[in-house]
């Protein structure tokens, strides 16, 4: 499949589930994601090291110390994301993409464009939800 008919492509019901189009799709989308958070924390990266720690005032040193653990804590999140980017492009390789961990049901194409690190359904996901509301009411 060319990257002109990818552009194009967009996965639906009407087609076998994870069928070799929809799972290039989804790879593709996985490590365009991915290559936006390594370039995102390459700025990170080179912000920080350009920061300039000898501000004169108090509570300008104050704020960017603030923006810098900030942007820290951003990164610290997108490198996570990266792991389950990683480990949903794996599960794309062994042909477990798209099914629900918990179930074994298929999860919506709707639900993997809209997150395609998704490894529960949107009905286990509410339930995992509802249980760990249910626990923290404890």
């Amino acid at each position: 499949m060319s990257a002109s008919e990818l552009d194009e492509y967009r996965p639906s019901a009407d087609e076998p589930f994870m069928n070799d189009r929809q799972k290039e799709y989804f790879r593709r989308k996985l490590v365009d994601w991915k290559q936006d958070i390594i370039r995102e924390s390459q700025g990170t990266l080179n912000n920080l090291q350009e920061a300039n720690n000898q501000l004169p005032d108090v509570s300008d040193r104050a704020s960017s110390e603030t923006e810098k653990a900030l942007e820290l804590r951003t990164r610290d999140r997108q490198r996570k994301l990266t792991s389950k980017i990683d480990a949903a492009l794996r599960r794309i390789e062994t042909g477990e993409y798209g099914y629900c961990e918990e179930t074994g049901e298929p999860i919506s194409l709707r639900r993997l464009d809209a997150r395609p690190v998704a490894t529960l359904s949107l009905e286990a996901q509410e339930r995992h939800e509802r249980n760990e509301k249910v626990h923290r009411e404890d």
